[in-house]
């Protein structure tokens, strides 16, 4: 099997771009187009068009690759992106702002899709993939919040999709006697059974630059708005945080926690819940993955009204306005947004399909997130994260305030002016 990725720093001005920028990531830079023609063996002009992934390092990229080809009868050319996420942001960020012509479809987080969906950078969906039939079948409001620009242009297929699952522990469920976490009362009950002698009701990944998952998890649970802190029901949710923390049902000390620290806390039963994206992989690999273990459930009603929020995460795949192969790249595009192309990408990468339908078709029903994936997509009002143009500006931010809120640094009050002045700072 020929292997068609190449690591390349992209020729003329996404090259002068990043002198100017920072190092390369390790195993991410060639020497320019010519290199990328000499590793692949290829002349210019003998693909029908280039793709940058994120997804090249995956042992089953190739045949992943093979299939796409093969289903939709285009000579793909591949660039490696950087596995540092700050220096592939940078790339990309030169490669569309200069208008660079070299990459025809990229893959990009919802960080990226924040910052680029309305800068005039990534070409509309809308009459040619993202039809009326086809982007019906996503989750709604995932595709309004985070990749449909400020006039209405959709300008990506998102990849998969993943949900901020609630997970519990069920063990600890059985040991404290309760049988279900339906609703706000529900949680603290079971916060308060659970919490005691080092282990926790709840535990969240409270780095500054993740935390921003869980304060708006929250936010949208007890039905608060995360752009308006001058409403009751945000100062509701971040109080609620707090006495957990007060009542020593969450540990303070996971302020230092990523999702990478947090996991390995979960499967040694530190926890009784949490909030996780992913199928569980780390869990199943411990061997604490299952139904009588450590498994999802469904989101609390802590709002009290039956409605209950979820949020999903995807990377996309976008056009790049500037591509001179948009034939071939709207084929792509398009064979990605259909069962084929999901199918190919849940087998190859474990990435659970964004539309709903195809998911039902597909997914095994032994597959353990199906049911609860299933559920999630029609009893959860699904939305992206709230995000700003300067996305990790604004993350960051809110991560170091909420940190000093839950440290008694600030009060609650002083934490929601605050955060709604970084609002209004980032949406200038």
């Amino acid at each position: 099997m020929r292997k068609k990725i190449v690591s390349v720093l992209l020729a003329g001005t996404m090259a002068m771009g990043m002198l100017a920028g920072c190092g390369s990531s390790k195993g991410s830079e060639g020497e320019g187009s010519a290199a990328k023609t000499e590793e692949s063996g290829k002349k210019d002009g003998e693909y029908d068009l280039t793709l940058y992934s994120v997804n090249t390092t995956d042992p089953d990229f190739d045949g992943w690759l093979e299939n796409v080809e093969e289903a939709t009868g285009l000579n793909i050319n591949v660039i490696a992106a950087p596995t540092d996420s700050d220096t592939r942001q940078q790339k990309v960020t030169t490669i569309l702002s200069t208008g660079d012509d070299a990459v025809d479809i990229i893959e990009i987080n919802d960080e990226m899709s924040a910052a680029f969906k309305n800068s005039g950078w990534l070409e509309g969906l809308n009459d040619t993939v993202m039809t009326e039939d086809i982007r019906d079948e996503f989750a709604k409001g995932y595709v309004e919040n985070m990749i449909t620009d400020k006039d209405g242009n959709i300008v990506g297929v998102p990849g998969y999709a993943g949900y901020l699952a609630f997970w519990v522990n069920q063990e600890i469920m059985d040991e404290v006697g309760i049988t279900e976490i339906n609703t706000k009362e529900d949680f603290m009950k079971y916060m308060e059974a659970v919490s005691a002698d080092g282990r926790y009701g709840y535990g969240g990944s409270w780095e500054k630059t993740y935390v921003s998952n869980e304060i708006a998890q929250f936010v949208n649970m007890f039905g608060g708005d995360y752009f308006d802190w001058t409403k009751a029901e945000n100062k509701e949710a971040i109080q609620f945080l707090k006495d957990m923390v007060d009542n020593s049902q969450t540990p303070i000390d996971q302020i230092a926690d990523k999702y990478e620290q947090m996991n390995p806390k979960a499967n040694d039963g530190k926890y009784g819940s949490w909030f996780m994206w992913g199928l569980g992989t780390d869990y199943e690999k411990a061997g604490m993955l299952g139904a009588d273990k450590i498994h999802m459930a469904m989101v609390p009603d802590f709002s009290g009204n039956g409605e209950r929020a979820i949020f999903t995460d995807s990377w996309s795949y976008v056009l790049n306005t500037a591509s001179k192969n948009k034939e071939a790249a709207i084929k792509f595009l398009q064979y990605m947004a259909d069962e084929g192309g999901m199918a190919a990408s849940y087998e190859a990468f474990d990435r659970y399909p964004a539309r709903a339908d195809v998911a039902e078709k597909i997914v095994p029903d032994t597959d353990p997130a199906k049911e609860m994936y299933s559920r999630y997509a029609s009893e959860c009002n699904v939305s992206g994260r709230p995000m700003l143009p300067q996305t990790m500006e604004f993350i960051t931010d809110m991560g170091t305030i909420f940190q000093s809120c839950m440290k008694d640094e600030i009060s609650v009050d002083e934490f929601c002016e605050k955060a709604q002045e970084l609002v209004e700072k980032y949406s200038e």
